[in-house]
Parts: C-alpha cells; sequence; structure tokens
C-alpha cells in the first residue's frame, strides 16, 4: 500500500507540474490545479497524462502558448523596420495561389518577415548607446557654437577625435574612411598617400608615388586599397607594398568600391566608366559615356547604381548589365558638381554651379527641396543620421534632417583658412573629415553618425582571426554583378509580360495534330494484348505524324522558291544606261 502510494503521489506531482509549465498567464489558477489533481481518480490516471502529453494534436482545452511578438512595440516603430510591401497571397492574377500548397508557402513567408520585423523593431531596447545632439542656449544658434567650446565640454576620449594634420607641401588631399569606421586613408594631389588609424593615431603605412593622385579607396578589407595615379590604377596592401597594377584603366580621375559585389567603379578622363572584378581580376563591364567629363560620381546603396554628375546638369544612373545608361535626369540648369544618397537610397542630393542644392527622391524621380547658397558649392556628403554636409569655399554647413522638411539655418558651421578639397562623414563615429590645400582636420559634429553597429557586418574592433573569416564569409556571399539592376526587389516576382508574348509566341506555330487511327477488330481467339496494341497504336501515329511534318516543310520550300523567282528578274548588261523611271 505504501509503494502504491507512493505512485500516486508522484503522478499527481508531475500532472500538477505540467500543468503548470502549459497554462498561460492569463489562464493559470492554483487553485484549478489543486482541485484537478486531488479530483482525479488514481485508476488510469498514468494512461491518460501519456495520451494527453504525447500527442501534440490532443490538446483542445489547454493550448499551447503564443508569443506575441508586436504585443509591446507602437507601430511607427514596425514602419521604420519595413522594407517591403505586405504580401497578400489571396488573388487571382498570381498563378501560385491557384494551389494550396504555394498559397500556405506564401503566407509562411510573410509571418516570417512580420516576425523578423517584430524582433528588429524590439532589439532597440538592447542597444547600449544612443545618438548625440546639439542643443543651444537661450537666444542662441546651434551653428554659432565652435569646436573649441564642444572639446570644453565633452570627455578626454570624444575632444581627442578633433584634430589637425598639417601637410602643407603635398595637398590639396582626399579622404576615405574605411565601412567600420576605423581606418583613413589619405591621398594628396602630389603624390602623397598615408593610411591612418586615426582612433589611436597609429600610422598604418606611408609613401610617396612620385607622380599626381587623383583619388583613392579603400577595398573589401583594410588590408587593400586603390590609388587613382596618373596613368593606371594601383593597388596597395596595409604595408605600403604594391600588389597589381590595372593596366585596363587607364587615366582614372574618380573611383568607387562596391563592397557587396566585389566591383571597382572608375571614371576616365576620356568618358568610360568601367566595372572591375576584384576577387577576379576580370573587367566586368566598360561603357562610353555620351558627355566627356565627369564632376561627380557616387552609389546607391540600396541598388548599388552608379550615379555620375555631369557638366550640362544632368545625373545619369549606370549599371554594369546595360551600355546605356539607366536613368538620366536633368537637375540643374549648369554644372553639377557633387552628388550624395543616404543609407536606405530613398533620397538624392545633388548640388551646381547655379548655387542650389536640390534634394530628390529616388522612387518617383521628383524633387523635394530646393536651397540657395550663398556661394558655388564644391562637395557634399550624407552621414548615416542623414546630416548633409556641404563645402562652400572655405566653409562647411552641415544640415540636419533637410529631407523631409525645409531647413532655414544650418546645423553647425566650420571655417578653414584653405580651400577645402573633399569631405566625408566617419561611420559610427560623430566626426566630419575634411581634405583641404595644407592637410586634413576632423571636425567633431555631434549626432551624425550611428552609434551602434553591427559586428558581423563592421566590426571596428576586429582580431586578424575575425577579418580573415569575415573576407572568407564575403567572398562565399558576393552578390553576382548580373544581379543589379534599378529595382532589386524584381528578383521575386514574375515578368508578365514576358509570359504572355512567350504564350502567344507559341500559338502563332502551326501544330501537326497526329491523326486518328481506328484499329480493324480481330476475332476473340486472335485478339492481341492491349500493351501491344497501343505500342502498334502509337508507332503509326507517329509514322503519319512525320510524313505530314515533311509535306509542310516542302510546300513552305516550295512557296519561298516561287517567290524568289518572281521577284528577281534578269537584268542585263546594258540596263544601267536606261534613263530612270519615276
Amino acid at each position: 500500500m505504501d509503494s502504491k502510494a507512493k505512485k500516486t503521489s508522484k503522478n499527481k506531482e508531475s500532472k500538477s507540474l505540467r500543468y503548470f509549465g502549459q497554462k498561460t498567464t492569463d489562464e493559470f489558477n492554483v487553485k484549478d490545479v489543486i482541485v484537478s489533481t486531488n479530483t482525479a481518480p488514481n485508476d488510469g490516471l498514468k494512461r491518460n497524462v501519456v495520451k494527453e502529453w504525447t500527442d501534440d494534436r490532443k490538446r483542445p482545452n489547454h493550448p499551447k502558448p503564443q508569443f506575441v511578438n508586436n504585443r509591446f512595440v507602437s507601430k511607427d516603430k514596425l514602419q521604420k523596420y519595413e522594407r517591403k510591401k505586405k504580401m497578400n497571397p489571396v488573388f487571382n492574377d498570381h498563378l501560385a495561389t491557384k494551389y494550396h500548397k504555394f498559397r500556405q508557402r506564401l503566407t509562411d513567408e510573410e509571418k516570417k518577415r512580420q516576425n523578423s520585423i517584430g524582433f528588429a523593431a524590439r532589439s532597440e531596447l538592447l542597444l547600449p548607446e544612443m545618438s548625440g545632439f546639439l542643443e543651444a542656449d537661450d537666444n542662441e544658434e546651434t551653428y554659432q557654437i565652435t569646436q573649441q567650446e564642444i572639446i570644453e565640454s565633452v570627455d578626454i576620449t570624444s575632444a581627442t577625435k578633433h584634430f589637425d594634420l598639417n601637410l602643407d607641401q603635398l595637398g590639396p588631399y582626399c579622404v576615405n574612411y574605411f565601412r567600420n569606421g576605423r581606418n583613413l586613408l589619405l591621398g594628396g594631389r602630389r603624390g602623397h598617400v598615408a593610411a591612418i588609424d586615426w582612433l589611436t593615431k597609429e600610422l598604418i603605412c606611408e609613401f610617396n608615388v612620385q607622380e599626381s593622385v587623383h583619388d583613392i579607396h579603400w577595398l573589401h578589407m583594410p588590408t587593400m586599397f586603390a590609388v587613382a595615379q596618373k596613368d593606371w590604377v594601383y593597388i596597395y596592401d596595409s604595408r605600403g607594398t604594391q600588389i597589381h597594377c590595372l593596366k585596363k584603366l587607364y587615366r582614372i580621375y574618380k573611383l568607387d568600391f562596391l563592397a557587396y559585389h566585389f566591383l571597382l567603379v572608375s571614371a576616365s578622363d576620356n568618358g568610360h566608366i568601367s566595372w572591375l572584378d576584384v576577387s577576379m581580376g576580370q573587367l566586368v563591364s566598360s561603357t562610353k559615356m555620351k558627355v566627356p567629363r565627369v564632376t561627380a560620381m557616387k552609389q546607391n546603396p540600396y541598388n548599388a547604381i552608379v550615379a555620375t554628375g555631369h557638366p550640362n546638369g544632368t545625373v545619369d544612373m549606370w549599371s554594369p548589365n546595360q551600355k546605356e545608361r539607366v536613368v538620366s535626369m536633368l537637375c540643374h540648369a549648369s554644372c553639377v558638381r557633387d552628388v550624395a544618397f543616404d543609407c536606405e537610397g530613398r533620397y538624392m542630393v545633388s548640388a551646381g554651379i547655379d548655387r542650389t542644392l536640390k534634394v530628390w527622391d529616388i522612387r518617383n524621380y521628383k524633387c523635394l527641396q530646393h536651397y540657395s547658397l550663398r556661394s558655388m558649392p564644391s562637395h557634399l556628403d550624407v552621414s548615416q543620421r542623414n546630416f548633409v554636409a556641404v563645402s562652400v569655399g572655405n566653409v562647411v554647413e552641415i544640415y540636419n534632417d533637410c529631407f523631409r522638411q525645409p531647413v532655414d539655418k544650418p546645423y553647425m558651421r566650420h571655417r578653414l583658412n584653405d580651400v577645402i578639397s573633399d569631405i566625408e562623414f566617419c561611420n559610427f563615429e560623430d566626426v566630419l573629415g575634411i581634405g583641404h590645400q595644407k592637410g586634413f582636420t576632423s571636425v567633431i559634429i555631434p549626432g551624425s553618425g550611428e552609434p551602434n553597429f553591427d559586428a558581423l557586418e563592421a566590426n571596428p574592433y576586429m582580431t586578424a582571426s575575425q577579418r580573415r573569416e569575415m573576407e572568407v564569409k564575403a567572398l562565399l556571399e558576393k552578390i553576382p554583378s548580373e544581379l543589379i539592376s534599378l529595382e532589386p526587389n524584381i528578383l521575386g516576382t514574375v515578368d508578365k509580360q514576358s509570359v504572355l508574348q512567350q504564350i502567344e509566341g507559341k500559338k502563332g506555330v502551326n501544330y501537326v495534330k497526329p491523326k486518328d487511327i481506328e484499329l480493324e477488330s480481330r476475332p476473340k481467339r486472335k485478339r492481341q494484348k492491349t500493351a501491344k496494341k497501343a505500342k502498334i497504336k502509337k508507332g503509326l501515329k507517329n509514322a503519319t505524324k512525320r510524313d505530314e511534318i515533311k509535306q509542310n516543310v516542302s510546300q513552305k520550300v516550295h512557296k519561298k522558291k516561287d517567290k524568289t523567282n518572281t521577284d528577281v528578274t534578269k537584268k542585263h548588261v546594258l540596263d544601267r544606261f536606261k534613263p530612270k523611271s519615276d
């Protein structure tokens, strides 16, 4: 009796625990559990528990607790992380939705997409840092605050981000930051090239190429960079050793790099734009532009389309898969000085010699904002937080949130003693790099950079082993150049026009329908088997089909010969002296 009592007590405890794990927070009640365990009969308790909990399909009274992913997330955050339109699996013009299997697959994919958006929005609570901002006192504007006042009010590590490099003999300088915001490239027009870890102020490499340098750019990793020199483009490693000379790229003065496609984009002096695959060393495409000289070249991070500015006021967009330009926009009445895109690829900013700054919506190619500047602008750049930096002579003006609403005053302003030659924002840092005639200047712009970085995407603190793993993973996940298009979401859709054209083309083809062959019936004793009979019937049909095809082909050939004989008349040698008839 004691042993039976112990067994029943164990079963009761186990059942109470299982009920505790099964009930949701809204349905759980301790009294219900105690009553259910005490009033349950001992006979057959073990058998009922096993049947109820081993089979997932037999739980009508106690459903599984479902985690509602978007319960505590506002709609604004969900819209922030939504990148694609909601799929509706129930519409008639899609062939796959006629079948239950494909319709179920579409609904599952839509659920996964909604869950991913919800998790991305909920993960904002775990972000360790917040974006900074600049707040002015009463009767004061933010653009009146100088860099010296910012340095005195911030901590020591942030104050060290503002510094000047006095290089007055080899300028003007072009600037390029790596994607993780850690390494800095400087290229002087008179041949000076330097790579710096600007956070620790350590010099990675420095050398002089003994010829003019037009542009400079990092490649897929901070161990290699490309330099557009006087005649050709050269590839160097982090030690300053020359790795390769790209003689296919001649007289280049603009460089850019597509990190996810491993393509080095270059614009030459004779009006050619080229895409070179760095991983394979092959020239993917080269296109001759109608306008000989390019004044600006930037890539759209959304679809990897390259935009070029021209002296006639147009901005052309190019793809390596087409010889002609994809889009041509008349942005200014005069020469376009520079072009820049935001991180999401929705807006484009252009500056012209007519002292205007325009904001364009790339989705419908409309001008959203129009600003007039005090003088002719020279360079543009957009930060991760949509701060727009414009250089006018020796002054840099930074505008905050000028895409969606008009802005009357700049957010910050910084004046230098020399003419500015290049500007670029640093990723994941509130820093703006300025290259000028006598060196380089790093300026603190509070709130311009993204405060939190993704270590799998761009890690500023990666070790040598992490860098090797990231390089291998990037090569394995390289996007082919054939997938570059103006609308990247078109890859998952169906081209209905081409399908309809194929169907109409097939309707126009004359198909030969085999004639029905009737076999004579035989006496019952000598009747053939059904399989043998079907085989003979199929062979006869194929034979008649071949004969009819031969007849149709011969008729078409004879018709063509008759047409050629009737059209072509015999000409005499002296017919050329006859007078020409009207």
